[in-house]
């Protein structure tokens, strides 16, 4: 038996009644950009988020980069990010023309080490983007008081993270800008491109959406520079449809996970998830000094895996002109030839999550070890942070 890492097929098949509904329903409208399906998605997901209000958009990526432009940060400006992220989260801050500047990560859950964030602050620092990686979101209540201290304004990167609470509050609640994903592969995904921001300011919001539609106040009346980003009547109506399963799916992947790390503890690193924290798993992540031939060992069996993220953003070949040398992050540069993601999705049966858990055991004895490699494949930095 195979085991794709996910499997949008399975997904469909087990919706298909919702989701061609709503597809007929649209086709059958007339409406495709910036109607009624649209105002009840945002609506919808702005009381899922727990916050005022949601402006769909064409992507994640736009999403981000729409946050910013809110903020009129550009050229001059730096903007706070990790590097372990999909490009598309520097890609959206080149985007304006600021600069990304990098700070390090925690080893334990690998969000941004908020700890190094003022270190990194100058007066021409504008904006903090906190990346909710793998499911697991940053230390929000610490990332705004110094937010606040400085009068730094805070957009949280939530497009592995839908679902996801720190202390109760849902991901993309807390700063004052949250900047969704709709890829398809997503906690909630569209099937097609698809973002949001959510934001609880009025002003922001009625900005927001001039700047997704080319600056338009109204039809022909364009206030200021926009983009055209909009989120499709169509993919709003499938995201409606799907979004009263999401924490029904999270909970899926959660209890997928916790039969991965109770399976593998013992042999490799698994994720945490710190208390006051839900994580909710849209990857698990792994870590063994073995990633790249485990990795070879379960592809020959089945099992596919990926790497999430091989290269970090400041070692891309795209961004050699920050300047940042091999060193400059250090736990970021650990655990990428580490990292190793293994299948998540809802769908996923229990003979597939145990096959995963088989295939790696079987690499594991077939090398001798049992148990306790896990120790072996520590290391302790100076600060006191385990991988």
């Amino acid at each position: 038996m195979n085991v794709p890492f996910g499997n949008m097929q399975v997904h469909y098949q087990a919706y298909k009644a919702q989701i061609d509904e709503a597809v007929a329903r649209v086709l059958a409208s007339g409406y495709y950009i910036l109607g009624p399906e649209l105002d009840k998605f945002e609506a919808e997901f702005a009381q899922f988020v727990g916050a005022k209000y949601v402006v769909g958009c064409a992507s994640g990526t736009e999403a981000i980069y729409l946050a910013l432009a809110a903020e009129d940060i550009g050229p001059g400006d730096e903007v706070l990010v990790v590097a372990h992220t999909a490009v598309p989260t520097i890609s959206a801050i080149s985007m304006t023309g600021a600069t990304p500047v990098f700070v390090d990560i925690k080893a334990s859950t690998y969000v941004m080490r908020e700890t190094e964030l003022e270190s990194k602050i100058t007066a021409r620092t504008k904006m903090i983007v906190p990346v909710h990686i793998y499911g697991h979101m940053a230390e929000m209540e610490a990332i705004m008081k110094i937010a606040a201290k400085h009068k730094i304004k805070v957009m949280e990167d939530v497009a592995q993270a839908t679902g996801a609470t720190y202390r109760g509050a849902v991901a993309g609640s807390i700063g004052d800008y949250g900047a969704f994903s709709f890829y398809p592969s997503k906690n909630l995904g569209a099937f097609g491109d698809g973002g949001a921001v959510s934001t609880n300011s009025e002003e922001k919001f009625k900005k927001l959406k001039m700047l997704r539609n080319y600056g338009q106040s109204k039809r022909y009346y364009h206030d200021t520079l926009g983009i055209n980003s909009r989120l499709d009547e169509i993919q709003c109506a499938i995201l409606s449809a799907q979004l009263p399963y999401v924490h029904q799916w999270n909970e899926q992947r959660r209890q997928i996970a916790a039969r991965y790390t109770e399976g593998l503890k013992d042999l490799v690193v698994t994720p945490v998830e710190v208390s006051g924290f839900k994580h909710v798993y849209h990857l698990y992540v792994i870590q063994t000094p073995d990633r790249d031939e485990l990795q070879a060992y379960l592809l020959e069996r089945g099992v596919q895996c990926l790497i999430h993220y091989p290269i970090p953003a400041h070692r891309q070949q795209a961004y050699q002109f920050l300047g940042y040398g091999e060193g400059s992050l250090p736990t970021t540069e650990h655990i990428v030839n580490r990292i190793l993601s293994l299948p998540m999705f809802p769908e996923m049966t229990s003979e597939q999550v145990d096959q995963v858990i088989d295939g790696i055991k079987a690499f594991y004895a077939e090398r001798g070890v049992t148990e306790g490699h896990v120790q072996t494949a520590t290391s302790v930095f100076a600060d006191g942070q385990t991988v």
